[in-house]
C-alpha cells in the first residue's frame, strides 16, 4: 500500500515535468540560445598580430583542428563571414579566460573594438553564463568577428557559443532564463526550509546532509547562471568560476553524506565507508586547490576535479549493488532519485574532459536535473520518515506488549505483585484492601490436577475482575492468593464478591469458595502498604478460623498507633 501511492505520486510529478518541458523546451530553443550560431577558426597569437591584417588573412586560421587540443595561452579567433544590420549583440559562453577583444569588422571598412576583461566579462554576463557586448547600429552591415582571446586556459574551448542576437532576442532569452532559475531557486528554498524544518523536529542526519546540499547547489545556481555577476557586478569572472568549482564540489561531498546518511548502517560497512570518506576528501582537497591556487596548474586540477567525480558516480554502483544484497528498504528511492543526475553528470564529466563537445544545454543541465533530484529525493525523505514512524510505532507496540508482559501474571492476566505495588501505592485518599483467598486450593489440585487448578484461577481472577468497579486494582499476589484496591468511596462487597465466586461454574462443576479479608486506611508510601497488608491478612486469618467461604474486616493497626 504505501509503495502503491509513491509510485501513484512519482508518476504526477514524472507527468507535470514532462508537461512542463514540453511548454517551456520551445520557447527555451528559441531563447536560451538567443539569435544565430557563428562558426568559429582559430590561431595562435603572436607578436606583432593586429586584427585589420587578420581580416585580411583568413586562410591563417585553422577551422579543421578541436580547440581543446591546442592547450592554454593566447589566441585570435575569426568567424565566417556573417551579415547583420542594426543593433546586434555578440554573444560567446563564458570560459576560464584573462581577457577577450572584440574586433567588428563592417562592409565599409570600419573597425569596431570592445574590450572585455575579467570585471568587465562579469559586467556583461547575462543568464545562462553567456557574456554578451552590445554593437551599435551603423549604416553598412556587419561582415565579420574577429576575437583576441588572451589567457586562455582552454579546458572546454577557446572561444565557444559564439552568436549574433538581436536586443529583443537577448531580453527574450533573459526572460526566459531567468524564469528557470527562479523557478529552481523557489523550489529549493521551500524544500530547504521542509527539510530544515523537519530535522529541526526529527534530528535525522540525512535531513541535515541534504539541506548542506541543498544550499551548495543554491549557491552553484546562482554563480554557473551568471546571477551571482547581477547581484556582485565588480567581481572578477574567473572568481565567479571559483565559486561554481568550489560549490559544485561541496554538493557532490553534501549529497556523498546524504547517501551514508540515508541507506541502513550495513549498506556503507566495511571497505565502502572508507571508499566514500576518501573520496570526499580528495573532492574537498581538488576544490581547495582550484579555488587558492587556479589559474596555475589549473588544467591539471580541473582534470583530477573530473576523476574524483567519476570516483563518486563509480561508487554509486557498489552502493546499490550492497543495498540490493542487504535488502534496503529505501533502494529502489535512492535509485529514481539520483538516475537523471548520474546520467547527466557523466555526459557533462565526458564534456569536461573533451570527450563530446561544448554545449549550452549541457552546460546548464544541472538546473533540470537537480530539480528532479530535489523533488524524488525529498519523496524519498517522506518515505524513509514514514517507514521510521512505522518502525518507531512497532517499537513502541512492541515495548508495550513487553511491559505488559512483564506487569500481567501469565495465568490469570491480572497484574502480578511488581505491577500491583507500583500502581497501588501513591494514591491519595483512603484506600481499601480486600485480600482472598481460595480454600483448600491444594486440596483442589489433588481433585482435578494441576491444569483444572489452573483453570479455577482463570476463573477465580475473571469472577473477581467481574465484581468490582473498573476503578479497582486486581492483582494475582501469590500462588492462590488475589488483592484489590478500590477508594473508600466505591463500596465494593466482600459478601457480593463470596455470592458470585459460590455461582462460578468451576471446572468439573467443582464447589470452591474463598476467603476474605478487608482492611482500609491510607497508602501514600509504602509503610501504608505494609500496615494495610498485615490488617487485611490478619481479617483473612480470622475468616479462615471462623470456619472459611467468609469475609472479615479489621481496623489499620497503623493508623490506631498514629
Amino acid at each position: 500500500m504505501l509503495r502503491g501511492w509513491v509510485f501513484n505520486l512519482l508518476a504526477l510529478i514524472g507527468a507535470l515535468l514532462v508537461s512542463a518541458l514540453a511548454g517551456v523546451a520551445p520557447a527555451a530553443a528559441q531563447t536560451g540560445l538567443a539569435g544565430r550560431p557563428v562558426a568559429v577558426c582559430v590561431a595562435s597569437a603572436v607578436p606583432g598580430m593586429a586584427a585589420r591584417a587578420l581580416f585580411a588573412q583568413p586562410s591563417r586560421f585553422d577551422c579543421k583542428v578541436r580547440q581543446t587540443k591546442l592547450g592554454s595561452g593566447d589566441y585570435w579567433a575569426l568567424s565566417a563571414p556573417v551579415r547583420a544590420t542594426g543593433a546586434v549583440d555578440i554573444r560567446i559562453g563564458s570560459l576560464w579566460q584573462e581577457r577577450v577583444t572584440l574586433h567588428a569588422l563592417y562592409a565599409d571598412g570600419t573597425i569596431v573594438s570592445a574590450v572585455t576583461d575579467g570585471r568587465a566579462a562579469t559586467r556583461h554576463l547575462q543568464l545562462g553564463a553567456i557574456i554578451e557586448r552590445g554593437l551599435p547600429e551603423r549604416s553598412a552591415p556587419l561582415v565579420r568577428l574577429l576575437w583576441h582571446v588572451e589567457g586562455a586556459a582552454n579546458l572546454r574551448g577557446i572561444l565557444v557559443g559564439a552568436r549574433i542576437a538581436t536586443p529583443a532576442e537577448s531580453a527574450n532569452a533573459n526572460l526566459v532564463m531567468g524564469s528557470v532559475y527562479a523557478g529552481f531557486a523557489g523550489l529549493c528554498v521551500a524544500l530547504l526550509v521542509y527539510n530544515f524544518a523537519l530535522w529541526g523536529a526529527l534530528r535525522h542526519r540525512f535531513q541535515l546532509a541534504y539541506c548542506g546540499m541543498l544550499l551548495a547547489l543554491m549557491v552553484y545556481a546562482t554563480s554557473s547562471s551568471g546571477a551571482l555577476a547581477w547581484a556582485w557586478p565588480d567581481i572578477v569572472n574567473n572568481d565567479r568560476l571559483r565559486i561554481n568549482y568550489a560549490s559544485l564540489g561541496l554538493a557532490a561531498v553534501a549529497a556523498m553524506l546524504f547517501a551514508r546518511s540515508f541507506f541502513e548502517p550495513r549498506v556503507f560497512a566495511g571497505w565502502l565507508t572508507k571508499a566514500s570518506n576518501l573520496i570526499c576528501v580528495l573532492m574537498l582537497t581538488t576544490v581547495a586547490l582550484l579555488a587558492t591556487l587556479a589559474p596555475w596548474q589549473i588544467t591539471l586540477f580541473d582534470k583530477f576535479f573530473s576523476f574524483v567525480f567519476i570516483a563518486q558516480i563509480g561508487i554509486v554502483v557498489p552502493i546499490l549493488w550492497r543495498g540490493w544484497r542487504t535488502r534496503s528498504n529505501y533502494l529502489w528511492m535512492f535509485a529514481i532519485a539520483w538516475a537523471a543526475p548520474i546520467v547527466l553528470a557523466a555526459f557533462r564529466i565526458a564534456s569536461s574532459l573533451n570527450a563530446i563537445s561544448w554545449s549550452f544545454w549541457l552546460d546548464n543541465s544541472t538546473i533540470l536535473t537537480m530539480t528532479v533530484e530535489a523533488l524524488f529525493s525529498s519523496l524519498a525523505i517522506a518515505y524513509r520518515i514514514r517507514l521510521l514512524s512505522l518502525e518507531r510505532d512497532e517499537a513502541r507496540e512492541q515495548e508495550i506488549a513487553a511491559r505488559l508482559l512483564a506487569d500481567t501474571d501469565p495465568l490469570t492476566g491480572l497484574f502480578n505483585r511488581r505491577a500491583f505495588l507500583r500502581n497501588a501505592i501513591g494514591r491519595e485518599g483512603d484506600q481499601t484492601l480486600l485480600v482472598a483467598d481460595i480454600d483448600h486450593f491444594k486440596r483442589v489440585n489433588e481433585t482435578i490436577g494441576h491444569d483444572g487448578g489452573d483453570e479455577v484461577l482463570r476463573v477465580f481472577a475473571r469472577t473477581l475482575r467481574q465484581s468490582v468497579p473498573p476503578e479497582a486494582l486486581v492483582a494475582r499476589i501469590g500462588g492462590e492468593e488475589f488483592a484489590i484496591i478500590t477508594p473508600v468511596g466505591l463500596a465494593v462487597e466482600a459478601e457480593d464478591i463470596l455470592a458470585r465466586l459460590r455461582a462460578a461454574r468451576m471446572p468439573y462443576d467443582l464447589s470452591v469458595t474463598a476467603s476474605i479479608g478487608t482492611c482500609s486506611g491510607p497508602l501514600a508510601r509504602e509503610t501504608d502498604w505494609k500496615a494495610l497488608y498485615r490488617g487485611a491478612d490478619r481479617a483473612l486469618f480470622e475468616a479462615k478460623a471462623a470456619g472459611r467461604d467468609r469475609a472479615r474486616c479489621t481496623q489499620n493497626q497503623g493508623r490506631i498507633a498514629a
